[in-house]
């Protein structure tokens, strides 16, 4: 990523990671890369907001070297220890040992237990200031989006908003604004960033959000962490973001399963069948080859969840046990579900799936069809006339 001004006297300095294709270990793949976004202020006192992961520490600097001797940095705003943003951190305090870092409470316990840096660090928390020269920095405590020690920096002369993680996307582009890239693309890993990582979190960002507009901030660039800069229309992401907190859905339904030797997923074809003919707009993955990660944002807004498996020593199939362990930590509310499946000797699929979809706070639709070995015409039927009904529900809600 080449250095941009983003507005007078704010530089993006951040680095592209063309390469990446897993995040968060290997929960969350990343088909389109990502950036680690960091900003530079020239004032009175040049000020650093946050840095880079730690094998794009040398680009970084490089960076900064476009701009200034890094050793003239007096601040460092760190929003988040998460080492994705807080990496090139040590380095940095190594060209500029005399720069105070400042972050929350939580931050300066985090970045401690991650490099025992014994750093000069100012803990600052909601409605604390900085004063710059010209500019002046307000910070808001975040905790929980997504980290303990998340924190949004905000410059009211610029009416600018840096939320770190809040509001990003792991998306690399050569361009650095929402107005320079194609729209679709950018809401889509907006919506799966959201999904994947944030969703369980939701009632926390709802309660942020409402926070920071009774502070009446005017906002007219959103500069986050990761992908794109708000700068065209940033009520666009927040909104979008208020709709997925309170767990707005459309009327559509998300048919999710695995089968053995085919039967689970005939069942499932033919359920959607009778989904789509009662007028409701469905997709069907199979989870044991479809990316977990394009599930769950499909998941972000869709009303209806079908679950299905093939019994295997009564229980469901590997590959939806795990992807259901998934959807009980992101807890969505305002959803109705029900299971499906066949089985040799004996069921069991069915019965375990609803245990973790109760456990995850959804709504059971009872009815699903649970079949032995092949279904036949009889329970084809069955299957279809199930879709039509769950398509009803969908439908009402």
């Amino acid at each position: 990523m080449s250095v941009l001004k983003i507005l007078p006297d704010i530089y993006s300095v951040g680095v592209v990671d063309w390469d990446v294709r897993n995040f968060h270990g290997h929960t969350y793949t990343t088909k389109r890369g990502t950036s680690y976004n960091a900003y530079l202020i020239i004032d009175d006192k040049i000020t650093l907001v946050d840095t880079v992961m730690g094998s794009f520490t040398a680009e970084f600097i490089e960076n900064i070297k476009q701009i200034i001797a890094p050793e003239k940095i007096d601040y460092i705003i760190a929003n988040h220890v998460e080492t994705d943003h807080s990496g090139a951190l040590p380095e940095m305090m190594r060209l500029c040992p005399k720069a105070k870092i400042f972050g929350t409470a939580k931050c300066r316990e985090g970045l401690y237990k991650h490099y025992y840096g014994n750093w000069d660090f100012q803990e600052v928390k909601t409605g604390d200031k900085l004063k710059l020269g010209k500019k002046t920095l307000n910070f808001i405590e975040a905790a929980m989006i997504h980290w303990p020690d998340s924190m949004f920096t905000y410059c009211p002369e610029e009416q600018l908003l840096m939320p770190n993680d809040a509001f990003g996307q792991h998306y690399a582009t050569s361009e650095r604004f929402d107005d320079e890239v194609d729209q679709c693309a950018l809401m889509d890993e907006a919506a799966k960033y959201y999904a994947n990582i944030l969703w369980p979190l939701s009632s926390v960002i709802l309660k942020k959000i409402e926070e920071i507009q009774k502070m009446d901030l005017p906002i007219k660039m959103i500069a986050p962490s990761h992908g794109i800069i708000w700068r065209k229309d940033p009520a666009k992401i927040i909104n979008a973001y208020i709709s997925w907190a309170k767990n707005e859905t459309k009327p559509k339904v998300a048919i999710v399963y695995e089968t053995m030797w085919g039967s689970t997923g005939k069942m499932a074809r033919k359920i959607a069948e009778g989904i789509i003919q009662a007028g409701i707009s469905t997709r069907i993955f199979d989870v044991a080859v479809t990316d977990r990660t394009e599930i769950i944002r499909e998941m972000l807004d869709t009303r209806g969840f079908l679950f299905g498996s093939s019994t295997h020593d009564n229980d469901m199939l590997p590959a939806m046990a795990g992807f259901l362990e998934l959807v009980r930590g992101l807890r969505p509310k305002n959803r109705v579900a029900s299971t499906f499946g066949s089985y040799g000797w004996t069921g069991g699929a069915a019965k375990e799936m609803e245990v973790v979809l109760k456990e995850a706070g959804i709504d059971i639709a009872s009815g699903g069809p649970s079949f032995k070995y092949l279904p036949d015409e009889r329970e084809m039927k069955a299957c279809y006339e199930f879709g039509s009904d769950f398509a009803k529900i969908i439908k009402g809600g």
